[in-house]
């Protein structure tokens, strides 16, 4: 009798293993299906896989324009980390016009964090790798370039009119501080 009941026991845990891992696989499935939708720069795309999770839409639709804008391109896609039974981790290294911009050779990690509770997007926030430059140069630019940021980036992250000039108002402004810096080393 001992026996029957360990393998019955066994079997259950083997059973529920499996559901986990079903539950895994279908969790990094749906989050693959957002960074494609991300990606692809189609708004409607993007929107639909985001229909629960309406608190993330305008930051993520906002910055899927300024990735479109900033001509993000996709180097690697990363190996999506479980990090818990609803958060899934999708790393994405990207090229873009910023790195470029500031005469840096780097090539930026931004990951997206999704929570996914019975089988639907919940939440999605997003960080990134971006160097200390990158911060250095965005303050710089607020606050000596700031006719080209201040009024294209009002809203940023949250839902923002106009991303690309938000993004192109950087860009241009990173050149400048990178110029900047040229003369001040000479």
């Amino acid at each position: 009798m001992k026996t029957r009941w360990c393998l019955f026991v066994m079997v259950g845990l083997i059973s529920c293993r499996d559901v986990t891992r079903s539950s895994s696989i279908t969790h990094q499935v749906i989050a693959d299906q957002l960074v494609d939708a991300f990606y692809s720069f189609d708004r409607d795309s993007l929107q639909t896989a985001l229909s629960e999770a309406k608190s993330s839409q305008p930051n993520l639709l906002y910055y899927q324009k300024w990735a479109e804008c900033g001509h993000y391109q996709i180097v690697q896609r990363n190996q999506p980390v479980q990090k818990n039974d609803s958060v899934i981790l999708v790393p994405v290294t990207v090229k873009d016009d910023l790195m470029p911009a500031l005469e840096i050779d780097f090539q930026v990690t931004d990951t997206f964090h999704i929570v996914v509770r019975d089988g639907m997007i919940r939440r999605v926030e997003t960080s990134s790798n971006d160097p200390d430059t990158y911060y250095e140069a965005k303050a710089w630019v607020r606050q000596n370039r700031a006719e080209w940021v201040d009024k294209p980036c009002e809203g940023i992250w949250n839902g923002g009119p106009t991303p690309c000039d938000c993004i192109r108002g950087y860009i241009k402004g990173f050149q400048d501080f990178v110029k900047l810096k040229k003369v001040i080393a000479k």
